[in-house]
């Protein structure tokens, strides 16, 4: 029973963000996010879904708080939308700012930790306007944002995240144009790049400067990458990759420094990188208390033609798939830890969203996602070798707390531990939240299903 018990003080969670739950997108205030643009524009949403209404947490928070506390779930990571905050240039938004303090009141009232996310992907609309995250003027904008936050919320709030997911910020709203706002600029994905990482590493800076106690990092995603065979050409390929994906990001946080290889590469496709100004490095070389990553699957690539901005193709793999398409592999999960330890940070590592989608019915008031149950006990079992190893994983939040808005694949794709009818928006609890509930309890995990 004790090789399946995690450490005493283990932090257990779920995660949500701002757009993908909150709907209310026109209420209290708020003003337009690039999402809600990007969601009304025909065609960029799967079935034209958007998230006008979402899972209408705005007005069921209180509820939502509930089910947290009832399945004993003692962490919950959520973000702020921006456009809630400052719906306009220069205007705060009361209203909004006293939103965030009833769903911290509720937290607070059942003893659950927050985890705060100041961007997860929802820019106001009128920044964008005046060039968004591809001008180097966000960052003044980012920086009165966060100030704003810490003098609010910095108080109640002893986790922060600066920024979620910067590879998708840049690489899907700029390169392949899949995310809001849609842009298809490989250059200019690069420059995203380059200035979210700029405004995570001064917010950081400026947390510290408020004087605050509590910890803040930066919320990383990553893929790690296996080359198809073991040819030099794929082997080559594989490497790309995992620096357009993994190291690109990695560098300039934890080494000060860009990849060489990436950058000589990219500066041979799109220019010179002239984004990059003196300091610049230096500040994003800012990583805070901890790395919080989030991690879901792995690529196999190969040599090729179909990513022209890397010469490389996905290789099919014979690996069982969630229902996005994504390999099941939670030996990368074990051996992304152990790269993260042994090459880049000793600081404690949290990972802030790990799950699967499935689609279940609910069949007799129960959904039995034994499938998500199996998947997150195989990734957990990869975590607790990794601590037997001495790393220094200190939580876990699965992703997600309720099924919800996936983006550019609408409400397609669940994968909330909490089933939510859109009809009705009735919540169930899924199998997997009881199964979660239980390994919180024990701290530990129960025989396999």
């Amino acid at each position: 029973m004790n090789d399946t018990r995690f450490p005493e003080g283990f932090v257990w969670g779920t995660a949500t963000s701002a757009y993908q739950i909150e709907g209310a997108a026109n209420e209290g205030g708020k003003g337009e996010s690039i999402w809600d643009r990007f969601c009304h524009t025909p065609g960029k949403i799967a079935g034209g879904d958007t998230g006008d209404t979402a899972c209408d947490h705005y007005h069921r928070y209180k509820e939502d708080i509930a089910l947290l506390a009832e399945l004993g779930i003692p962490n919950y990571r959520f973000s702020i939308a921006w456009p809630r905050i400052f719906p306009e240039k220069g205007k705060v938004n009361p209203e909004g700012i006293r939103f965030y303090h009833g769903l911290l009141d509720e937290l607070q009232k059942y003893g659950i930790e927050p985890m705060a996310t100041i961007f997860h992907w929802d820019l106001p609309q009128w920044i964008q306007d005046e060039g968004g995250w591809a001008s180097r003027d966000i960052v003044p904008h980012f920086l009165a944002y966060a100030e704003l936050l810490f003098r609010e919320y910095g108080g109640r709030v002893n986790k922060w995240n600066t920024i979620n997911e910067p590879w998708v910020v840049s690489m899907l709203g700029h390169g392949t144009g899949v995310n809001a706002p849609g842009h298809t600029d490989w250059y200019e994905a690069l420059a995203v790049a380059h200035h979210v990482l700029l405004c995570h590493g001064l917010t950081v800076r400026k947390y510290k400067a408020m004087g605050f106690t509590g910890e803040i990092g930066i919320v990383l995603n990553f893929t790690p990458t296996y080359p198809a065979t073991e040819s030099a050409e794929d082997k080559a390929a594989a490497a790309r990759y995992d620096g357009y994906f993994n190291t690109w990001f990695l560098g300039p946080v934890f080494k000060a420094a860009y990849p060489a290889d990436m950058a000589a590469w990219y500066a041979a496709k799109l220019g010179p990188l002239r984004f990059i100004q003196d300091g610049d490095l230096e500040i994003m070389n800012t990583p805070g208390d901890f790395l919080a990553f989030n991690y879901y699957t792995r690529d196999v690539v190969k040599a090729g033609s179909g990513f022209p901005l890397l010469d490389v193709d996905f290789a099919a793999t014979d690996a069982d798939k969630t229902d996005m398409g994504w390999d099941i592999h939670p030996e990368s999960l074990y051996r992304l830890l152990t790269r993260l330890k042994e090459e880049y940070t000793q600081l404690p590592i949290y990972i802030t969203e790990n799950g699967a989608a499935y689609d279940l019915p609910v069949v007799g008031g129960e959904i039995r996602d034994d499938n998500r149950i199996a998947y997150i006990h195989d990734h957990l079992e990869a975590c607790l070798r990794f601590i037997r190893e001495g790393g220094n994983l200190q939580g876990y939040y699965v992703w997600s707390f309720l099924d919800n808005f996936e983006w550019a694949l609408g409400y397609q794709k669940r994968f909330g531990i909490v089933h939510v009818d859109y009809e009705t928006l009735t919540r169930t609890p899924k199998r997997s939240a009881k199964w979660y509930s239980d390994v919180i309890r024990r701290n530990g995990l129960p025989e396999r299903v």
